[in-house]
């Protein structure tokens, strides 16, 4: 059975990614508070992807990001493909990466 985007926010949310971030001006921000983090200053927990039901280029990214010291920080949904916006081109590849075993 494939995860859809629901249950896979709901099993990160178990794992205490339960905070949303969204790209704002270069920075990952938290949805509700504001705050913002540096893409750079998050490591990747894991990613989940999504492909597009009608056209397979296009895809929704879903990452769990941790901090500097592991804990989870939240979860980071994006556009992938040809329309991915600018925003989101832009803190993508300046995530930190995964975090070390």
């Amino acid at each position: 059975m494939i995860e859809s985007l629901a249950s896979a926010i709901e099993r990160l949310g178990q794992r205490g990614f339960t905070r949303s971030l969204r790209a704002q001006d270069g920075s990952l921000r938290v949805v509700g508070t504001g705050r913002a983090h540096a893409p750079e200053d998050l490591s990747i927990d894991e990613i989940v992807r999504f492909e597009g039901e009608t056209d397979p280029d296009e895809e929704l990214v879903l990452f769990a990001l941790a901090g500097p010291d592991g804990r989870p920080v939240g979860t980071y949904t994006a556009l992938f493909g040809p329309a991915t916006p600018s925003e989101d081109a832009d803190v993508i590849p300046r995530l930190g990466g995964s975090r070390p075993a």
